[in-house]
């Protein structure tokens, strides 16, 4: 198992009180699926997923990713983990707005004694796969949505790490740009990479080869999703 949760708990403060995001969850991720975290807002599903990401230490509980226990790290050796194991794509992309979109690629590759020379020239390869060759000296606001998703997928897969975290990566797009984020995120999965994606529809499960969801910080786990050849996000009916 490439990650494993034991009895973790996560509450958050609210004036007086503390609200439970999740609650003794036990949970374990197979390597190379990828997984659909789902559930309504506020049900807990991004905490588990920066849980998970190393982001978010929770309240009790141990977390294991690629066999080390994420939270018995110190502060540094976590973000040196984060850096090299995961990649993360957000929805609202995070792209830096007064670097162009090689540079944005190339930022998290600062730390590394690989020669820049040889990062551009990945991460050039890396866009012309993505179908932005013509915009790598354009600054984000000269994209559209859904360039801009495929520019912050590039930034997270160049160091193609074992793990993909993403919170609700189409939750900025249209129904074209949506299915071509997930169409990537499945490739990624089929070259051996495990995926786990933050999504409040039903329209990506097709894509799953799991489906966990999550109500008041509490899981409910499908371990099998029917996937088809045709289009989730045109044809599937909201539950």
């Amino acid at each position: 198992m490439i990650i494993q949760l034991r009895k973790v708990t996560r509450t958050f403060p609210v004036r007086n009180d503390r609200v439970t995001a999740l609650a003794d969850v036990n949970l374990e991720i197979e390597a190379g699926k990828l997984i659909c975290l789902c559930g309504p807002s506020g049900s807990g599903k991004s905490t588990l997923l920066f849980t998970m990401g190393g982001m978010l230490r929770p309240d009790s509980g141990t977390v294991r990713v690629l066999d080390r226990d994420l939270y018995a790290l110190s502060k540094s050796e976590r973000a040196a983990f984060r850096a090299s194991q995961l990649g993360f794509i957000f929805q609202d992309f995070h792209l830096v707005p007064y670097l162009t979109v090689r540079e944005n690629v190339l930022l998290p590759l600062g730390h590394l004694k690989k020669s820049a020379q040889s990062n551009q020239q990945d991460c050039d390869q890396l866009l012309a796969r993505l179908g932005l060759s013509h915009r790598l000296d354009h600054k984000p606001r000269q994209l559209s949505a859904g360039e801009r998703q495929r520019t912050a997928i590039a930034r997270a897969t160049l160091l193609k790490p074992p793990i993909l975290l993403a919170d609700e990566p189409t939750g900025n797009l249209d129904e074209d740009s949506a299915e071509e984020v997930y169409r990537l995120l499945t490739e990624y999965r089929e070259q051996g990479g495990t995926v786990l994606v933050v999504t409040h529809t039903r329209s990506a499960w097709t894509y799953a080869d799991q489906v966990i969801q999550i109500v008041e910080g509490q899981l409910q786990v499908n371990p099998s999703v029917h996937r088809t050849g045709t289009s989730p996000l045109r044809h599937s009916t909201e539950g």
